[in-house]
């Protein structure tokens, strides 16, 4: 009897983490790739693998039909579509269903629904979820984005109505920053998303960024699987990943979780999802968006639950009842995710390049999801992360002590890379004890620049 086959929708480090779970679970899988992906190790290790098109993503990887159409010319049956690139285009998943193929994800109203942030907005008001203090509706002009920062109050942040990754998100701390930032954020917007809505609210002071792990089912059953604190970030965009959060209280906790499940619940959510936060230094929180699709420090919460996310997927996928229920789900220890990028550590610029000598560090709780091997090129198409390392440990401190074992024992030569910054936010003290918000890596880079002087 042949085996199913999986068509994956993406590229590199996710690409092979999707393909080993379904190996394990007696899939095969088709792996699609560009021309400057040929010789990454996921085309190799993919039961099949069909070149997509030439290097740019508009020409081989956003490609929507070509890609459907090779999942049905391999006799695919389902498309996980990993992150980024196609993972939260509705259009996407309504192709692959009207061409017969399962679309591992949400129902695709869902996507739609909360891939417009203002829609999402008005979703979670209506659910009871509590959202950031704004004004509802967008601000198509200039005029009425500062109407409406008046009638909030400096600071606010302008965000783009479809944005994601922290593209088209700006912080203003009064009139005149918002007149300079509005129209580029506006422009930027609509070149990454095709939509340039934009919309204000309130800036909250001294921020972190907590978020959710939901699953759902299609038999009415909706769990999470506890919080992830991602509030260290360069310009919005996550770098170290840990949970439990060090700021939570088991109340709080409590709180944002059955938040997060009535926000799942409002959207009938079926597969992986997570629902973001903004918290406040009181620890009020409010709902910031829903991604619906497996995120990319999902590793955090496998490791802290002991279950494989992708594996739960694909049993959503196929119309299987979740194996567990919320009282079953438990946590054990802490665990910590590093991305590592081929980027300056200081300027946090891209750094393409070849990978001379990668060798990631091994040992008792390490783990490292890597898209890359020895020799790999590091295109400048795509973005720059290449592996993620996860650090499990029973405290917060063990796992501090093991991440530094771990990121010195790592080789990675003949590109720029991070791991010198990584280094850095372990030294500092601020970071060991917990005490860190989303203003974390210019603060850490303002005290290095004087430590310099």
């Amino acid at each position: 009897m042949s085996k199913e086959k999986v068509l994956i929708a993406n590229r590199g480090e996710i690409a092979r983490r999707i393909i080993k779970t379904c190996h394990d679970k007696g899939y095969d899988t088709i792996a699609i790739y560009s021309d400057a992906d040929q010789d990454w190790p996921y085309v190799q290790e993919a039961t099949e693998a069909v070149h997509i098109g030439p290097s740019p993503v508009l020409q081989s990887y956003l490609q929507m039909d070509r890609i459907i159409d090779v999942a049905k010319e391999q006799g695919a049956t389902y498309v996980h579509p990993g992150y980024g690139l196609l993972s939260e285009n509705d259009q996407f998943a309504r192709k692959c269903l009207a061409k017969g193929l399962t679309f591992i994800g949400p129902h695709p109203d869902t996507i739609q629904i909360m891939g417009d942030k203002i829609k999402a907005r008005k979703k979670m008001q209506e659910a009871g979820v509590p959202v950031v203090p704004g004004v509802e509706g967008e601000a198509p002009t200039l005029e009425d984005a500062l109407n409406q920062a008046a009638q909030l109050g400096y600071p606010v942040m302008l965000k783009a109505s479809a944005g994601g990754g922290g593209i088209g998100m700006q912080i203003c701390q009064d009139e005149e920053e918002l007149k300079k930032a509005y129209e580029s954020a506006k422009g930027r917007a609509k070149a990454y998303f095709g939509n340039d809505k934009m919309f204000i609210e309130k800036y909250i002071i001294n921020p972190r960024h907590i978020e959710v792990q939901i699953l759902g089912d299609t038999h009415g059953r909706i769990v999470h699987l506890f919080e992830r604190d991602c509030s260290v970030q360069r310009r919005h965009q996550k770098v170290i990943e840990e949970s439990p959060s060090p700021f939570l209280d088991e109340s709080t906790r409590e709180a944002i979780c059955t938040a997060a499940l009535k926000a799942a619940k409002a959207v009938d959510y079926v597969g992986a999802g997570t629902v973001e936060f903004v918290m406040g230094e009181d620890k009020q929180f409010y709902f910031l968006e829903m991604n619906t699709r497996l995120q990319v420090e999902h590793p955090v919460t496998e490791e802290l639950t002991g279950l494989d996310i992708v594996a739960l997927q694909l049993q959503v996928a196929a119309g299987e009842a979740l194996p567990f229920k919320q009282e079953d789900v438990r946590r054990q220890g802490h665990v910590m995710e590093f991305r590592l990028y081929a980027e300056d550590p200081e300027t946090f610029y891209p750094a393409p390049g070849k990978v001379e000598r990668y060798e990631p560090a091994v040992g008792c709780g390490v783990r490292y999801d890597s898209g890359i091997e020895s020799g790999c090129v590091i295109s400048h198409y795509y973005d720059p992360m290449i592996a993620k390392l996860i650090v499990s440990g029973s405290n917060r401190l063990e796992v501090l002590e093991k991440s530094k074992y771990a990121l010195e024992h790592t080789t990675l030569s003949g590109i720029k890379h991070n791991i010198p910054f990584l280094h850095a936010v372990l030294k500092d003290e601020a970071f060991k004890k917990g005490q860190y918000t989303t203003l974390f890596v210019n603060e850490l880079q303002k005290k290095t620049s004087s430590q310099k002087q």
